[in-house]
């Protein structure tokens, strides 16, 4: 028996600093995406507290008729805004530093080994704790969600689903994708990658 995650990555949000809300473009793909899980039983849908991925988990939440449970844990790594007076390109030099160098600590926000430690802990939390069988439904960020695979699983499984993972990580997780894990006796399985197919 195990447990069965579907890490969602928020819709298109708009292109502004700070916690910004979705666009129009934005809320048709999180409906779409509520609509493909018309046939999976979910049990628990839980969101990041920055807005554009709870927005996103809202759509699903009405569609699945159940609450949306907010974690910290869920956060990006940074947030554009989150450092005042930091510029959109000093933030990308810092994200992008982030990235390629897992031990470096940015001046806001976590290190990408740490988010992505944080968000193993919540899922393997969740997944000792809920019933098994589960399917749990996370609406998170797509660097978030890398930062996690790429801490947690070798190199060659990632480089199944793309051959230069590690290198164009960032590239890799479009907005409203899914990303389905299986967990069993404490290990994660990547059942399906970055999935748009429902878009």
């Amino acid at each position: 028996m195990s447990t069965t995650f579907f890490l969602v990555r928020h819709a298109i949000k708009e292109k502004a600093i700070g916690d910004v809300r979705i666009t129009d473009e934005g809320i048709k793909q999180a409906e779409m995406t509520a609509k493909c899980f018309n046939t999976v039983p979910i049990s628990r849908i839980y969101s990041s507290p920055l807005r554009r991925a709870k927005e996103t988990a809202h759509y699903i939440a009405q569609e699945k008729e159940l609450p949306v449970a907010v974690d910290d844990r869920l956060r990006e790594r940074a947030n554009w805004g989150d450092l005042s007076g930091q510029t959109f390109e000093e933030f990308v030099a810092m994200w992008e530093r982030c990235t390629f160098d897992p031990e470096y600590i940015p001046a806001i926000g976590d290190t990408s080994k740490k988010a992505g430690e944080r968000l193993g802990l919540l899922l393997s939390e969740l997944a000792e704790t809920q019933p098994f069988q589960s399917n749990i439904l996370i609406v998170t960020h797509g660097g978030l969600i890398t930062d996690f695979l790429v801490h947690s699983f070798p190199i060659h499984e990632l480089q199944v689903w793309h051959p230069d993972f590690i290198a164009v990580q960032s590239q890799l997780i479009p907005e409203c994708s899914v990303t389905k894990l299986s967990w069993e006796q404490g290990k994660f399985q990547i059942v399906d990658f970055a999935s748009v197919e429902h878009l």
